[in-house]
């Protein structure tokens, strides 16, 4: 019953064990589904589920048919056209990233946009290539494709891009392939492992690695390719040797380029809510980047690095190399992971914000069947592009519509009017692959957040940071997602494990230590583990109940048992008399000792105490005789707060049982509250209880333990504690502790029940 009194409540109901509440409530059996009612359902056909399953694999039918022509075209097309353009010049600046040829890069912003506009299910998103991707994919070709073969002959020079181009696209493929089977087995959760900290850590050491690999494009620097743990380290080393050979020209243009894209980008941020629209800065300067070069014939006259002829048209698909796969499994898992966390994660802020929803396998398979066609077609891995996506979505791109043309403009590009593209510098595609890195790079900021936040999370990113910058991003990753799951390890292997106190003499139990006015019940301990209880973490489990109670039951219970054994043997050799007030011993012997006690089988002193055949029961904390000393104990009642208490696996269990026995036979009396559902059950399959361990122990609150334990006190101590009975089926009883915990009487105009 409760009963509201102005801006307080008023609880009356009976002490509740989970027995006494089971016999009351009795629970409604509900049926579990077994693995082959699972297996059943999922395989059973009807035509609603063959529509859902074909609508879920082809998202586009289920949208496409109520897309509002007159209202989001315009937009769209709007959205598309700028999206595409900047699509152009990301593909190209990318394509350095990925060591791979700067046309290549357009591949990757054409196909993957065409195959997602059927199979994603995000609206706003814009697939494409991704610097951090791009990179990883770098990474491998470097490994794999030695820079020089033989002499720089223009023949050696394209075979050596071929085998790049073979290598990106086919670790392309790889990676499309785990996305794909990743997304039918519908383990998108996978995702779940990368944490925000993981991924902020991971990507700003991409961005470290994205500036020091277009230093070269910058300086013009002929840079042997590094791979491996501490190729950071070696390509700056190679550039510090060579420094003085810089190209001023490229230099002076990469600045220039920078600091112009760094400014309206910052204008761009500052003053969006007044501009109808991004500033396409990144247009600008390369049309203007590209007319400049080839008016004043900077190749010749400068010697610049230019991007050069652009191949018209699109190329055949090819298979991809297995030997790459078998070489590479590592990288292309991955590259899939990576490349999805971060598309997944930006896909889902968008339809938050839009209030959409978007599948995780789905996106998989997306993904997957995108890269794996990028691939064969000579595209290297995609994923999407926050700067991308942000155009996209900031010029009002409605759908995947927008996505669609943007990739139209990509492919008239390639079909048409590539060659405007060949005399601009690759210095000026550096440029902009760095302007683009903003966000990444000011992630640094966060550290100092999570540190005041979560120190475990500043270490996931500190960790993540230096392992990617020194191992290398593939490798990195792992190290990371290792280091990541062991502080999961940790924080359940170390929980925090507090003592309760009861404040404001009410049904409340805080940290004693985090109040000053509490009530602790005299003999009673209240202990909580704010953690799953496992074989990893039970004996601390264990350690901290016994450093909280303040005496270790096994040592007591052997201590007592040795007691017992003496004293018989002290009986019956006369030397311990038997009165009304206790023990006399009528001579001055020299005590046993304890060593020659030790002696004896270990086993036997574990048992419970036994006192059947002594004249009289014995109190452990009165007065003994002089010779026998037992460790005094002033708890008589342990409750054991298993509220956060999520599984108990086996190993822990038979611990648990055996510590609590342990305490038991000292006669500490053992309360568990808090479980959740299901929790006995599993005790009695697991054959948890015995005689000394009931189910009697288990109660449902703390509140209710301590109620029940006050009140077997008082009843056990005290001839005039009477209980106040109610009409009921159970007894309700008012409890006075003397100004502690005291039940005051209220008069109640009616009952509301639960």
């Amino acid at each position: 019953m409760v009963e509201p009194v102005g801006n307080q409540y008023v609880v009356a109901r009976p002490v509740y064990s989970e027995n006494l509440f089971g016999e009351e409530y009795e629970k409604v059996h509900r049926y579990h589904k077994t693995f082959l009612d699972h297996l059943r359902l999922y395989f059973r056909c009807s035509s609603q589920k063959c529509k859902r399953i074909a609508l879920s694999l082809l998202p586009i039918a289920s949208w496409l048919p109520a897309y509002r022509f007159k209202e989001w075209m315009l937009s769209d097309i709007v959205s598309g056209v700028s999206t595409g353009l900047v699509a152009v010049l990301q593909g190209l600046a990318f394509a350095l990233l990925a060591n791979v040829p700067p046309s290549y890069g357009l591949y990757t912003a054409f196909f993957p946009v065409i195959i997602y506009f059927f199979f994603g299910t995000s609206r706003h998103i814009s697939v494409g290539p991704f610097p951090v991707l791009s990179l990883m994919v770098g990474d491998l070709v470097t490994r794999l494709v030695p820079d020089e073969l033989g002499n720089s002959t223009l023949t050696n020079v394209s075979s050596i891009d071929e085998q790049k181009v073979t290598v990106a696209a086919s670790i392309t493929v790889l990676a499309g392939i785990f996305q794909l089977v990743l997304g039918i087995l519908q383990v998108g959760f996978i995702v779940i492992y990368l944490s925000q900290s993981l991924i902020s850590g991971f990507t700003t050491a991409a961005a470290i690695h994205i500036v020091v690999s277009q230093l070269k494009f910058m300086l013009q620097l002929k840079v042997p390719g590094f791979g491996g743990p501490l190729a950071l380290i070696y390509t700056l080393k190679s550039i510090f040797e060579q420094i003085e050979k810089t190209n001023i020209a490229d230099l002076v243009t990469s600045l220039i380029i920078l600091v112009i894209v760094f400014v309206v980008k910052e204008m761009n941020e500052r003053f969006k809510a007044r501009l109808p629209a991004p500033i396409p800065i990144e247009l600008i300067v390369t049309v203007i980047a590209a007319g400049v070069s080839y008016a004043c014939n900077f190749k010749d006259k400068f010697k610049v690095d230019v991007v050069g002829k652009l191949e018209q048209g699109f190329q055949a698909p090819v298979a991809p190399d297995i030997n790459v796969f078998q070489s590479s499994v590592g990288d292309g898992f991955s590259i899939a992971i990576v490349g999805f966390a971060i598309a997944f994660s930006v896909a889902k802020v968008y339809s938050i914000k839009h209030d959409y929803l978007i599948d995780g396998n789905q996106e998989l398979i997306a993904f997957g069947l995108s890269n794996i066609v990028g691939g064969s077609f000579k595209g290297f891995a995609a994923s999407t592009s926050l700067s991308r996506t942000g155009v996209q979505e900031s010029t009002g791109g409605k759908t995947q519509i927008a996505g669609f043309l943007s990739a139209i403009i990509v492919m008239i590009v390639i079909l048409a009017i590539g060659f405007l593209l060949e005399p601009l510098q690759k210095s000026v595609l550096a440029a902009l692959a760095l302007g683009n890195l903003k966000g990444m790079l000011m992630q640094f900021r966060e550290v100092g957040i999570l540190w005041r936040k979560d120190r475990y999370d500043c270490m996931i990113w500190l960790v993540t940071f230096v392992a990617a910058i020194l191992l290398g991003l593939d490798l990195g990753l792992a190290a990371a997602v290792g280091f990541e799951l062991l502080t999961v390890v940790f924080r359940t292997q170390f929980p925090n494990c507090t003592l309760l106190a009861n404040v404001g003499r009410s049904n409340i139990y805080k940290n004693r230590k985090d109040y000053a006015d509490i009530y602790e019940p005299d003999g009673v301990k209240i202990f909580r583990c704010s953690a799953p209880v496992f074989f990893a973490n039970m004996e601390y489990f264990k350690d901290k109940l016994i450093k909280a109670v303040g005496f270790n039951p096994l040592r007591v219970l052997r201590k007592r048992n040795k007691a017992l054994r003496k004293i018989r043997k002290m009986l019956k050799k006369g030397e311990l008399q038997v009165t009304p007030k206790g023990f006399i011993c009528t001579v001055n012997g020299i005590p046993e000792p304890d060593e020659e006690l030790d002696n004896n089988k270990i086993e036997e002193l574990d048992q419970p105490t036994n006192m059947a055949d002594l004249p009289m029961q014995i109190d452990w904390n009165s007065d003994l005789p002089p010779s026998i000393r037992v460790p005094r104990i002033d708890v008589h009642s342990i409750i054991l707060d298993f509220s956060a208490v999520t599984f108990l696996d086996v190993s822990a269990m038979r611990v648990l049982q055996q510590t609590l026995k342990e305490f038991i036979r000292i006669n500490v009396d053992i309360y568990i509250v808090g479980v959740h559902d299901g929790f006995l059950d599993k005790l009695e399959r697991c054959v948890f209880f015995d005689e000394e361990l009931k189910t009697s122990m288990f109660f449902l609150t703390i509140h209710d333990a301590v109620l029940h334990i006050l009140m077997k006190r008082d009843m056990a101590t005290s001839p005039k504690f009477q209980p106040i009975k109610e009409k009921g089926n159970y007894d309700h009883y008012i409890i006075n502790t003397d100004g502690e915990l005291r039940s005051r009487e209220h008069t109640f105009p009616g009952e509301t029940k639960f």
